[in-house]
């Protein structure tokens, strides 16, 4: 058998790569986790989570991530800033290209999480980050005794429209649709805000300004009318991409681009495993990732001691 620099390589430090190497390390595994930016993904900036079991007050994102990573550092679990260029899985020993060197490997979990979607309009481009933002925990003080506009209907959208009400003092969510996807506690939350003014049935079409964002343009998907507004910022929540595009053609992925798992959460290659949000998932939560975190560590740890016997 053919020496490995690890016998498991997670690549990935939100909560499902964190729970991956919190079992991992756990089980004696010689495994490191890494990781592009920082440990948490897209925890790290979510306002609030009031849904994750053992925090009846809940918790901010930031917080839940700190405690995880203090406990897998109490397990030595090594965590490296870096990141994954690409992978070759052609062979039983799978390599894993960085950006300083390549790595070797019996088994690997990719648990590298979800990016948010961009709606392809005139302006967003121009105005990122002058205005228009994905992160209301990231960018919503700038925007202090404002005027804002939020896109989407979905839990994201509304809970973090809810966020933006601690500083602007107006938001307009505007939604393709004449009612909401989000849970139905947030969607009274917001329906009961008067700082947010919902435009339903319509779409964003156009964001123009200066230097930074100062209009947008709104259509009525059912009338076609279009309407002008006048904000400060624009927050877009309309889905997210899977970080999978490092992968090519190494796995299979659906047609939206996650990995397809089965609920071993093991891929069509052996010893690649799949967790969390980039996984084709019907259910894209911390305590659903967390789940496929801990089996595909258990999952992984089997297939390595098939191959080690």
């Amino acid at each position: 058998m053919k020496s490995v620099d690890y016998e498991l390589v997670i690549i990935g430090g939100g909560p499902a790569g964190l729970t991956a190497g919190l079992y991992a390390a756990r089980g004696g595994l010689n495994v490191i986790l890494i990781e592009k930016i920082v440990p948490g993904g897209q925890l790290i900036i979510t306002d609030w989570i009031e849904n994750y079991p053992g925090f009846p007050e809940g918790l901010s994102g930031l917080d839940l991530v700190q405690k995880m990573t203090e406990q897998v550092k109490h397990f030595d679990l090594p965590i490296e800033s870096n990141e994954v260029i690409s992978v070759d899985f052609s062979e039983p020993v799978k390599k894993i290209t960085l950006n300083d060197r390549t790595l070797t490997t019996h088994a690997i979990i990719i648990a590298t999480g979800a990016s948010p979607k961009k709606l392809g309009v005139p302006g967003e481009e121009t105005f990122y980050g002058k205005g228009i933002s994905s992160c209301a925990t990231c960018d919503g003080p700038f925007f202090k005794n404002s005027i804002v506009a939020a896109v989407g209907g979905g839990d994201t959208a509304v809970q973090e429209s809810l966020f933006l009400t601690k500083f602007a003092k107006k938001v307009y969510l505007i939604h393709r649709r004449d009612k909401l996807r989000a849970a139905a506690i947030l969607q009274k939350r917001a329906l009961a805000n008067e700082k947010i003014e919902m435009i339903w049935d319509s779409v964003l079409t156009d964001i123009s300004g200066l230097t930074h964002v100062e209009k947008i343009t709104v259509q009525n998907v059912k009338t076609g009318n279009k309407t002008q507004f006048s904000v400060d910022g624009c927050f877009i929540w309309v889905g997210i991409i899977p970080n999978s595009q490092f992968l090519e053609n190494s796995v299979k992925l659906d047609k939206y681009g996650f990995i397809i798992a089965d609920l071993n959460m093991e891929t069509l290659v052996p010893g690649v495993f799949a967790a969390g949000d980039v996984r084709n998932t019907p259910l894209r939560q911390v305590v659903t990732a967390v789940g496929d975190g801990a089996i595909a560590a258990i999952s992984a740890e089997n297939y390595i001691e098939n191959v080690k016997n």
